[in-house]
């Protein structure tokens, strides 16, 4: 027997997996740092989510409820939707698994267009089943491009809307000529981490296309708006069917107690949301604009972040300026790993953040 097999052998598909990096937190020694690389909210969480963590730290020795049946119940209250035809998990990204390693086989395939986000591929990969990319148009998600990859093998499309890292989003037209045109066994994944922040008539979470049909979950987290992203909590709405199929699934103490009371904490604080989306509105803008007016482009989103594209000349390209505003405190995330290796993905920040990084690019380029 050779040396492999005298060893456990992970099974097909782990060992392909590149394995996520998430964006850096560290700046040059001794300089101030402002990250901007991680999507986080500069307002940080309501303060009623402080409170209420703070509260469930006096019963640390008890096990959560397995079914975080408060927070569901306030998700439910919050966005009108029945609890039971919610799930919560250790933020979108294990709901995202859960949906992979219930619904994908070996020899299944899962679908995600070619800058979508990285944990759609690993999920695939590590359920044992086939990735398909599929390319897009002008960095949104092509539907007739999704749709013409579908074979008799797919279980699974993953669609981040709005997707990051580009802020690209697709109307809630195309979302449902999408599903429409997808077979009945095949589950319609909306990634829907950004919703809070889309300010556009025709776009939808996914809320009403889930109510209607039998093959749509759509997910969502606390992680961004909410301010609780080191609390892992994310949630997904999906039919009775996929709800019990995920119960069965997941770990049976999934999320945390803090987490589960700070959360629904956070739901009761519309006041700190809309605040939220005021800054990241304002900032979006003025920080997108800014950026254009020194001649690079800015890929248009509905986020919470930027996507910075650099020339195609020596020293000037997104390595150098990348080391360059790091040096300056101001760290960004290179997103090669998603397809761009020429741009930098920049987070809205405060008003301190987004002025100092548009005069260190200023700087770079003059």
């Amino acid at each position: 027997m050779g040396e492999a097999a005298a060893i456990p052998q992970p099974k097909p598909g782990v060992m392909d997996i590149a394995a996520y990096v998430p964006g850096r937190s560290k700046a040059a020694p001794g300089v101030r740092l402002f990250k901007l690389s991680s999507n986080e909210t500069p307002l940080g969480p309501s303060p009623l989510a402080r409170q209420a963590f703070a509260a469930a730290s006096a019963r640390l020795e008890d096990y959560p409820d397995g079914s975080a049946t408060a927070l569901r119940e306030a998700i439910g209250a919050a966005h009108g939707l029945n609890p039971a035809n919610i799930v919560c998990g250790n933020g979108s990204d294990e709901l995202l698994g859960l949906l992979a390693s219930t619904y994908l086989a070996p020899g299944d395939e899962a679908i995600h267009t070619e800058h979508g986000f990285l944990v759609y591929h690993i999920a695939t990969l590590a359920a044992g089943a086939r990735p398909v990319v599929v390319p897009e148009t002008d960095r949104t998600a092509d539907v007739d491009a999704i749709l013409g990859a579908v074979t008799g093998r797919t279980r699974l499309v993953f669609l981040a809307n709005p997707n990051n890292p580009t802020g690209t989003y697709l109307p809630i037209g195309e979302v449902r000529r999408l599903h429409a045109g997808l077979p009945a066994n095949v589950v319609l994944v909306l990634d829907a981490a950004y919703a809070e922040y889309v300010r556009r008539n025709d776009y939808e979470a996914g809320i009403e296309l889930v109510s209607a049909s039998q093959n749509v979950v759509m997910t969502r987290t606390f992680s961004k708006i909410h301010g609780l992203a080191g609390l892992r909590i994310g949630w997904c709405y999906a039919p009775a069917h996929v709800v019990d199929a995920l119960n069965r699934v997941r770990g049976p103490f999934n999320v945390n107690a803090p987490a589960i009371a700070a959360g629904a904490a956070a739901l009761a604080d519309r006041t700190h949301v809309e605040r939220a989306v005021a800054h990241n509105g304002q900032w979006l803008d003025w920080t997108s604009q800014a950026v254009r007016a020194l001649g690079l482009e800015v890929t248009p989103s509905v986020g919470n972040f930027i996507l910075i594209h650099f020339p195609d000349e020596d020293g000037r390209r997104a390595p150098q300026a990348d080391a360059f505003l790091t040096a300056r405190g101001y760290v960004l995330r290179a997103v090669a790993a998603y397809g761009f290796p020429n741009a930098l993905r920049m987070t809205i920040g405060t008003e301190e953040a987004n002025r100092g990084v548009v005069a260190a690019l200023a700087e770079f380029l003059g």
